[in-house]
This record gives structure tokens, C-alpha cells and sequence, in this order.
């Protein structure tokens, strides 16, 4: 089904001027009914300004106010003659600047509530690498004394359908016999050594060398058995 052009922007705005429900609007613009509900509670897409996806011709006002009056009416896209948008090719997710001090609070969110995900799994979520999930588990992260798990829809790195769709995936590998992590995934071409190599980034404070730290500490924590749970985290 096609999406508004700024699904999120269409959302917040059909949050705050009508009565539709949030599967209406989570369908319409091609998020989880918990995203939207998180919008309407003010916990998710802060300071995303609405669109009016009725002045911006991409629905009718017969159209929203026919699903306003029926609440299992799903809107429709008018047939836009702007050309279709290119289609992402497949490669690392990219992160806002913003957002990456951020990662390893959701990285603890993710392996408190979704133990089950793979490494792998969590490196192409929310845009991480394996040191850094290794560093986080074992707590030996430069920063882990100021660690909070904080769910990373919340935080913005991934939507609540990405997560959903790894957590089934995962539940699947392990249904399967020896279900191993995703082969596919390279290392080489993580996002965040991708993104340090083009900026330059330092997740550190300036006097601190803590990245370079994280990143040994990820080496040399590469023995067996070092999988036991998160002593400050657990249940």
C-alpha cells in the first residue's frame, strides 16, 4: 500500500486534528497502532510538526471525513502524478548524530526484553557493531555507569514493526535446529565503524578516550562462556 509522502508528519497531524483510530491512522501511514499511540501520549515523534495530508492533496475531505464516520473505513491515497520516490538500496542503517549516544541504552533495553535476538540482529536494528553489544552485556562499556535501558522505539533507532519483525524472526531461528546468526551480516560495513570513518565521530567526551577502549574491551572479551546475564539489569 502506498504511504504519504512524510508518513510521520501525516501521523502527528492526524493525531491532533481528528477522531480517527490509531490503527486507521497506523495503517494510513504505514506505522504500529502503538507508534501512533505513542504519539497521541507524547512519548515518540517530539517535535514533528504535522501535515495536513488534505491541503497537501494526498487524501480528499470526503475521504477523512467518510473513515472519521466509520472507524473500519481504511483512507486511500489519491493518485499523485509527482514521479515515485527512489527506492533505498539495501545497506547500513544510518543514524542521526543526535541519536548515537543513544545506542547503548537501547542496546540494554534490547537485551533485558529480547534476549533472544542475535547479535547480528541487533547490529542491523538499531545500528550498532558487535564490540559494542559485547562491551554493553558485560559491562564494560566506558560509559556503563550511566547506562539505562530505554526502549529504541522510543529513542527513535528503530520503528515498533522493525523490532516486531526481528523479535518473530528470532522466535523462527529458534524453533529451527541450530539456528545461527545472520551469515549475512559484515561486520566491515557497520554502521557505526562506516559512520567514524566519515566523521570522525567520538562518542567519548573530548579528553577521554573511551571509544578506543570499547572497542578493546569488545576484543578482549572474546573468551567462551562470557554470555552471563546483565548483573545490573536483570529481572
Amino acid at each position: 500500500m502506498p504511504l504519504p509522502l512524510m508518513p510521520k508528519a501525516t501521523a502527528v497531524w492526524l493525531v491532533e486534528n481528528t477522531a480517527l483510530t490509531f490503527d486507521q491512522i497506523a495503517t494510513f501511514c504505514g506505522l504500529h497502532p502503538l507508534e501512533v499511540k505513542g504519539i497521541a501520549d507524547g512519548e515518540v515523534f517530539q517535535g514533528i510538526v504535522g501535515l495536513d495530508p488534505v491541503t497537501h492533496g494526498q487524501i480528499s475531505q470526503a475521504e477523512l471525513d467518510k473513515a472519521q464516520a466509520d472507524p473500519r473505513h481504511h483512507m486511500e491515497l489519491l493518485e499523485s502524478t509527482n514521479p515515485a520516490p527512489r527506492v533505498r538500496s539495501k545497506g547500513p542503517r544510518y543514524t542521526p548524530v543526535s541519536r548515537r549516544q543513544d545506542r547503548p541504552d537501547a542496546i540494554a533495553w534490547l537485551l533485558r526484553h529480547h534476549p533472544e535476538l542475535s547479535d547480528a540482529q541487533l547490529c542491523r536494528l538499531i545500528g550498532t557493531t558487535k564490540p559494542t553489544i559485547k562491551a554493553v552485556r558485560e559491562r564494560s562499556h566506558w560509559n556503563s555507569s550511566n547506562i539505562k535501558p530505554v526502549d529504541p522505539v522510543t529513542l527513535g533507532l528503530c520503528s515498533q514493526i522493525e523490532l516486531d519483525q526481528a523479535v518473530q524472526k528470532a522466535a523462527e531461528r529458534l524453533k529451527s535446529e541450530g539456528g545461527d546468526e545472520d551469515e549475512d551480516y559484515d561486520e566491515a560495513n557497520a554502521p557505526e565503524v562506516l559512520e567514524a570513518l566519515a566523521e570522525g565521530e567520538s562518542e567519548a567526551p573530548e579528553g577521554e578516550e573511551a571509544p578506543v577502549g570499547e572497542e578493546a574491551a569488545g576484543e578482549e572479551g572474546d573468551g567462551e562462556g562470557d554470555e552471563s546475564p546483565i548483573p545490573g539489569w536483570a529481572n
